[in-house]
């Protein structure tokens, strides 16, 4: 039987909302909740939303806005395993850039979306064995 998850923390100063840009939403909502498991979700006034797994983050997806293609403000997701999650994206339709460099201490890759936003991934130290992955 699954644990009820706790509550968001709140915070000020905690990032709380994303706003992610798209040229088609559907298509983007379905690529983070297959390489990701984010959960999507209708909002009241029917827009596409999104929670990330730990319900911590939410936001959705824009229309209109030029996609961030290129390095400036980073968004990292974190991750149990790289290795798994650029399977994972590759798997969803994105595009590994940057795969993940042996020869440094953390263990980072990035991706495009299928809008071509530029994203990263962090594989966090610990996280498979508390996830209970290998």
């Amino acid at each position: 039987m699954d644990t009820p998850a706790a509550p968001p923390t709140y915070r000020t100063g905690k990032i709380c909302y994303v706003e992610i840009p798209a040229n088609d939403i559907e298509r983007s909502a379905e690529f983070y909740r297959r390489a990701f498991g984010w959960h999507v979700r209708k909002r009241g006034d029917w827009s596409t939303a999104f929670d990330d797994t730990v319900s911590e983050v939410s936001g959705t997806w824009v229309l209109g806005r030029p996609v961030a293609a290129q390095p400036g403000l980073m968004v990292y997701i974190m991750v149990a395993s790289a290795a798994a999650a650029i399977d994972a994206v590759v798997s969803a339709g994105g595009e590994i850039v940057d795969p993940v460099d042996q020869n440094v201490r953390e263990v980072v890759a990035t991706f495009r979306d299928p809008a071509g936003n530029l994203m990263g991934i962090y594989e966090q130290p610990g996280l498979a064995t508390v996830e209970g992955r290998s």
